[in-house]
């Protein structure tokens, strides 16, 4: 099968969050199955370079007020299809936000323009390679489905993953014929959405399929709590929906050959740990040999992310003998909280405020546990890394932190199938009292040497994940073929 995967980013080129791991990870998994997989993302400035070894496919000299261009180029084990358009991707900082930290004024043409052209290899292909499914990624990508709807029923099929609902890309109504879009698809049953154009509420209602990534957070997207105004589509789209896992590169995330680590490990080393952690005290300013755990968070820095909750727990995480080291970037007054708390808590609490991708497989190899307390979590990764690596996380009960995360119960200990730490409701108290358990089990070193080794043995590579999708693309594709035979 020719897969096309349509999305605003792709590790190792460009990240700014899960939603580029698993766009980097997934084709290589899905090749392995025997699919052809190409991703068509963005030229922005950080993937210029791949452009000169790169071989024209497609030109337009006018995609919505520029020329573009698209390049096959293959890099990092992957195949790229890089939409070259100066004028809407050549840009300084953040990919998403202007230098003000506003959204750009025209994301809707950057992204609505990455939708046309990848409707249009889907429908004509490249050269002899042509597609049969697209798979749409988050808002960005959302408008595949209602390009391929407006050119009929011969079109190939398509699904969208939605990996955080809570960013759904709302544009105003008159944006609706600078895109190309039909005015009958302005309906409450397609891409309206109180007023405005909806990305992702368009993909949702107009794709073949619809997945998420994982089995909690598609029960979640139903409720009211968690669909975010989009609860009753869901709920319309039920059988069609699929809840998939995320998985990691474990390539990628390996602490026996990780080179940002200052001593590998495996499960049968984990003594080793201790070189890091001590690399990680030193980088975040904390005093050495705490007889506490040391806890990491790498991070947005949102309310999402449940960081405010754990700035008020933090008197009671140092109180514990503990400490925490922090990387991440977001919300400013979360971010000024947690600058002052390190200087409040200097010797136990460190915060760099910011992204580095190599400090961030540091705190993964170091730290003895890793938190993430989130209000909401499609999936997450972060937990998943923490488990390769056999940092314990200490999660919230909630999306794919539940489905990944098996709590440290005294059951669940006994049995060594404790590979972490859960809690629920998401308040302060509760992370308050699951914290404290964490530093409880620190101190029995037998148990929390069998926990991390349990953890470390749970499988969080790509392959069941993958074969799920790969079984979504061949039923989709008998669907097809039912379709075209009714049409004769």
């Amino acid at each position: 099968m020719k897969i096309l995967f349509v999305a605003s980013e792709c590790a190792p080129f460009v990240k700014t969050g899960g939603l580029a791991d698993v766009v980097g990870a997934v084709p290589k998994a899905l090749r392995e199955l025997g699919s052809d997989v190409k991703i068509l993302m963005p030229a922005y400035p950080s993937v210029k370079a791949l452009l000169k070894s790169g071989k024209s496919v497609w030109r337009s000299d006018d995609l919505f007020g520029g020329k573009a261009q698209l390049k096959s180029v293959q890099a990092e084990g992957l195949d790229l299809l890089l939409l070259d358009a100066q004028h809407l991707y050549d840009r300084p900082g953040s990919i998403y936000l202007d230098e003000a930290g506003q959204d750009w004024h025209d994301n809707h043409l950057r992204f609505g323009a990455l939708c046309r052209v990848g409707a249009e290899v889907c429908l004509n292909g490249i050269g002899d390679w042509k597609p049969d499914i697209a798979h749409a990624h988050d808002w960005q990508a959302g408008l595949i489905p209602v390009y391929l709807k407006q050119a009929g029923a011969s079109s190939p099929k398509s699904v969208i993953t939605i990996h955080n609902i809570a960013f759904q890309g709302l544009f105003d109504s008159s944006t609706l014929k600078i895109l190309g879009i039909d005015d009958d698809m302005f309906t409450h049953e397609r891409v309206e959405y109180w007023g405005k154009v909806g990305f992702l509420k368009s993909g949702i209602a107009l794709a073949d399929k619809v997945t998420t990534v994982s089995p909690t957070y598609a029960e979640e997207l139903m409720e009211p709590e968690f669909g975010m105004g989009l609860e009753g589509l869901m709920q319309h789209r039920r059988v069609d929906l699929s809840g998939i896992l995320n998985g990691i590169d474990l390539d990628v995330w390996n602490p026996a050959t990780d080179k940002a680590l200052k001593r590998n490990y495996t499960a049968r080393s984990l003594k080793r740990k201790a070189e890091n952690r001590a690399e990680i005290e030193k980088r975040f300013g904390l005093t050495a040999n705490a007889t506490g755990p040391l806890f990491c968070v790498v991070s947005r820095l949102t309310t999402q992310k449940g960081l405010d909750l754990l700035l008020d727990a933090l008197p009671d995480l140092v109180g514990q003998g503990a400490q925490l080291a922090l990387l991440g970037s977001g919300d400013p007054q979360i971010e000024d909280g947690f600058r002052r708390a390190s200087k409040q808590y200097a010797g136990s609490v460190g915060a760099i405020i910011g992204y580095d991708e190599d400090l961030s497989h540091l705190l993964q190899g170091g730290a003895d546990a890793i938190l993430v307390p989130s209000r909401f979590e499609p999936c997450g990764l972060t937990q998943l890394y923490g488990l390769r690596y056999g940092t314990l996380p200490v999660v919230a009960k909630t999306g794919g932190l539940a489905d990944t995360v098996i709590d440290a119960t005294a059951e669940n200990v006994k049995s060594k199938k404790a590979t972490g730490f859960s809690f629920s409701p998401v308040s302060k108290e509760g992370l308050v009292q699951v914290i404290a358990r964490t530093c409880e089990m620190y101190r029995q070193p037998e148990l929390w040497t069998s926990m991390q080794r349990s953890a470390m043995r749970y499988p969080v590579d790509w392959g069941h994940s993958a074969e799920l999708y790969q079984k979504l693309y061949q039923q989709m594709m008998v669907d097809q073929s039912t379709d075209d035979g009714n049409l004769k």
